[in-house]
């Protein structure tokens, strides 16, 4: 039952049987068939089907949300009894959002020094799918915004506040002062992240609320393009200065804070609240509380 089940949430996710099959690693006949009689047990039809997936039933959707708490009721069941027999081991599926990166490698470094017995797979991902991969499953935590968005019933442990600085060459007219105010960046050459970004949505929001609504002309979704550019094109960029600092170690550019940010956006670890947490989770949530600390 429970691995039809998965299958049900895999389907759910991808919108596809082959693409869901993938993914779980099997055969897109098993998975047709493994729905097929999770339907019969049930007694209920869950899926649309046609030529292609065609969404799930009423029937299914409910079934969705019940299947997601069992299995996820299932794995801290079996990630209990591993800690109660073998101390705290596992693996811990992280996603962060690109701009988190750096405190995300101070978080699982210390806890891997602390925990040798536990590993970790750390994604790069936008905000909006750190909160759908947590329902679907497909990770067990995620550092992200906690303050800009709707974040559903989750644990949250902060972690920093983001403040931002501008990055261009030491040549640059920017470079000559300690510091610039957003409104000075109106015709500035900016090369930033994509707007499906939260990041990118908040530097414009600092922006207008500047009177300014500069063009980026090069957009990316990796910060790493973004510090390329600046370093071999004479652009700038606005980046959160503890990954600004990390970027250009090294490097022969120039870091510009920028004034007037207000209070800046929390930023911290959220998981799926549980009662009670599985032990390496509960682990992980008081070591993001000691990296804030």
């Amino acid at each position: 039952m429970i691995s039809k089940l998965e299958m049900l949430i895999a389907l759910a996710r991808e919108q596809h049987f082959g693409r869901a099959a993938e993914t779980l690693g099997i055969t897109q006949p098993t998975l047709s068939t493994g729905i097929r009689q999770l339907e019969e047990q049930l007694g209920v039809k869950l899926v649309i089907r046609g030529s292609r997936f065609g969404g799930m039933t009423p029937e299914g959707q409910r079934a969705l949300v019940r299947a997601r708490q069992i299995v996820g009721d299932t794995r801290r069941l079996r990630e209990e009894m591993r800690a109660s027999r073998e101390g705290l081991a596992g693996h811990l599926r992280l996603a962060v959002i690109p701009t988190a990166l750096t405190w995300a490698s101070k978080l699982v470094t210390g806890f891997a020094e602390k925990h040798p017995n536990v590993s970790f797979t750390v994604l790069s991902r936008a905000s909006t799918e750190i909160l759908s991969m947590l329902d679907d499953l497909e990770i067990d935590a995620g550092i992200t915004y906690l303050d800009q968005e709707p974040l559903g019933r989750v644990a949250a442990r902060p972690l920093y506040t983001e403040s931002y600085t501008l990055v261009c060459r030491p040549d640059h007219a920017f470079a000559q002062g300690d510091a610039i105010g957003w409104d000075a960046l109106g015709d500035a050459r900016l090369c930033l992240l994509t707007p499906d970004m939260q990041n990118r949505r908040i530097i414009n929001r600092h922006f207008m609320e500047a009177g300014v609504g500069p063009a980026a002309l090069i957009e990316s979704n990796s910060t790493v393009v973004l510090v390329a550019n600046v370093l071999h094109g004479g652009w700038v960029t606005i980046l959160p200065g503890d990954l600004a600092g990390f970027l250009c170690e090294g490097k022969p550019l120039a870091r510009v804070p920028l004034r007037d940010q207000g209070g800046g956006p929390a930023v911290g670890l959220i998981a799926p609240h549980q009662e009670p947490y599985t032990p390496v989770l509960q682990a992980l949530l008081g070591a993001a509380e000691r990296v804030a600390r």
